[in-house]
């Protein structure tokens, strides 16, 4: 996988690459470089509990680090002050309704140049399939934040999100936290930590530990939510 670059087959055609052990990722993380994002491969990537992640001009990176960042889906944290602003805001949340117009959005509003053209692709197809997600925050008819990712059984892999206003990616991933458990998710998958999502209450657990809840069905929800 160090150096290969892989064509585009049709689903059928398409044959995924076995990734090196997750313990042989290195102390930042990395475990291997090249290789495809077809949809297939990167779902499968998830399901080792490994992801893509790399600059514009970069080869695709795959990670798998140890910690992991995690946030529980019961324990998201939610300041008295957010609540109170939550009951006063008409905000309106939906699911899979503006999947590429949110992963847009997150591309351009932070100057993440990590979501490149072959991403975006990537996970609007996996959208497609029914496997990658996104949750919009809506104020007055605008799209004031978002965040999308894939779900895997009781898992639900986040990969970016944005906020056009004060506290929107709070309230957004708050939001998310309850449609979760109600699917009986038990986690975010954050990947690393920041302080934004530590104030929210997420933590750092093994490698190992987060590989477990990987097991099961992964398209246990695969499908449009709503």
């Amino acid at each position: 996988m160090n150096t290969s670059h892989w064509s585009y087959p049709s689903l059928n055609e398409f044959i995924i690459e076995p990734f090196p052990p997750v313990e042989q990722a290195n102390f930042e993380g990395e475990l291997a470089r090249g290789g495809s994002l077809h949809p297939e491969q990167v779902f499968y990537a998830y399901q080792k509990g490994i992801f893509p992640w790399y600059a514009q001009d970069e080869p695709i990176r795959w990670w798998s680090p140890n910690p992991r960042g995690v946030l529980f889906t019961h324990q998201v944290h939610c300041s008295k002050s957010l609540k109170k602003t939550m009951r006063k805001l008409p905000y309106k949340i939906t699911f899979d309704t503006f999947f590429s117009e949110v992963i847009a959005a997150c591309a351009t509003e932070h100057g993440e140049t990590w979501i490149t053209d072959e991403m975006r692709s990537a996970y609007i197809l996996l959208h497609l399939q029914g496997r990658a997600h996104s949750c919009e925050l809506w104020l007055n008819g605008h799209l004031i934040g978002g965040l999308y990712g894939i779900c895997l059984n009781k898992v639900f892999c986040g990969e970016s999100m944005f906020s056009r206003q004060a506290n929107a990616s709070k309230i957004v991933l708050i939001e998310l936290c309850a449609y979760l458990i109600k699917q009986n998710i038990k986690l975010i998958d954050t990947q690393f930590l920041t302080e934004h999502l530590i104030s929210m209450g997420a933590i750092n657990i093994s490698r190992d530990d987060y590989l477990m809840f990987l097991t099961g069905n992964p398209d246990r929800l695969r499908g449009h939510w709503c």
